[in-house]
């Protein structure tokens, strides 16, 4: 039940006809009985600077999730940022303080990774083996890629390649993986020096997948059988890309697991599950 003293929470999005957040969150307040409730913000990409203006004006606004497309844009507008968002340039969580601050996180990257090792979508004795010596080939150079980049630059990895349609924003991710693991095997690919049987893994970090008349983020033809097809669109569920992959026999990890596995440390953040 919403009252007078209803603490409001939110999930940053555009649109937000995909976001999973909410019914995560209100599920958890029902059922501690928390005065609390999440709602979608859907802001459009150039009224991002008033909307957050109004949200810290707001006395009962606590915090929010973020996602697509707005990842990289709340960064900037982030009064501060912790380490990981700082090294990303990407914030996928935000909180208001009481001095009309707002500060961002980042837990796509963490998230991300204990999904993997959490679901086991390859039921390996060791689950760490899905990174572990192994060539992953990420799709995206957005707020996303760059958090999963720089989380897998934590696991032991054969080698990372960025495939992106703007070259100089794939160097970008690059660039900011060899500021914190210079030792890191990371690199650009273009989609014409593409070797598709190398590849262990594929992950989708673009926003291809959101609606159905989206094409494939990459023609699965040519990948090796055993290749790892991981998506991180959370709605659709089943994204057109992860059918496609099924129907072909490959294994596959949805998006809704990265989100699954960080929602703990958002609501921790943002203070979401205190009472």
């Amino acid at each position: 039940m919403i009252t007078g003293t209803t603490e409001v929470f939110g999930c940053i999005a555009h649109p937000t006809s995909h976001v999973r957040a909410p019914q995560l969150f209100n599920k958890v307040f029902a059922e501690r009985n928390l005065d609390k409730v999440m709602v979608p913000v859907d802001i459009p990409p150039e009224e991002v600077e008033a909307a957050i203006s109004g949200l810290k004006a707001l006395g009962n606004f606590t915090g929010a999730a973020v996602t697509i497309p707005h990842k990289l844009t709340l960064a900037s507008h982030c009064d501060r940022l912790s380490p990981a968002a700082r090294i990303t340039g990407a914030v996928n969580a935000v909180r208001f303080t009481d001095e009309h601050q707002m500060v961002g996180d980042n837990f796509d990257g963490p998230g991300f990774v204990a999904g993997i090792l959490g679901e086991n979508p390859l039921g390996l004795e060791t689950p760490r083996d899905h990174f572990c010596e192994k060539r992953i080939l990420m799709l995206g150079a957005g707020g996303a890629s760059r958090a999963i980049a720089a989380a897998l630059s934590k696991q032991d990895v054969a080698a990372l390649y960025i495939l992106n349609r703007n070259q100089s924003r794939a160097d970008e991710v690059v660039s900011l993986v060899k500021e914190i693991a210079p030792d890191m095997p990371i690199d650009t690919v273009t989609g014409a020096s593409l070797d598709k049987d190398s590849y262990d893994m594929v992950i989708n970090a673009t926003p291809l997948g959101l609606s159905a008349s989206d094409p494939l983020p990459i023609s699965l033809d040519g990948f090796a059988a055993h290749c790892l097809i991981c998506d991180i669109i959370m709605k659709p569920e089943r994204t057109s890309w992860l059918a496609d992959a099924e129907l072909r026999g490959l294994k596959t990890h949805y998006g809704r697991h990265m989100l699954d596995y960080q929602l703990p440390l958002i609501a921790e953040f943002i203070g979401a599950y205190s009472d």
